[in-house]
């Protein structure tokens, strides 16, 4: 998924049609109960918020600067740019918390 980090202070219009799935000890994702669209994924801890970039009208201004799980990412395909790169270690160890 290519998402931006919004940080926390995160208004949805239209709450009342947003489900959370808890998926994992220290994180959930929001998705439409209506049609199933993916919306964001929240640290319950501090809860940063990263969105989906296509949900945008336009991501022209923003830069890819961030891998993650790059030790799982299929070898079929590499980015061009130049970027910080996480294994799924590192994402843990940064965003779980203690």
């Amino acid at each position: 998924m290519f998402a931006v980090e919004v940080g926390s202070d995160v208004d949805f219009k239209g709450a009342e049609h947003i489900a959370t799935f808890g998926s994992s000890e220290w994180a959930e994702r929001g998705f439409c109960k209506q049609c199933g669209t993916h919306l964001f994924y929240r640290l319950k801890e501090g809860g940063l918020y990263a969105l989906p970039v296509g949900l945008f009208d336009s991501a022209d201004d923003w830069a890819l600067t961030e891998q993650i799980f790059i030790d799982q990412k299929p070898a079929f395909y590499s980015f061009a740019e130049k970027t910080e790169q996480l294994t799924g270690e590192e994402v843990f160890a940064k965003y779980a918390g203690p």
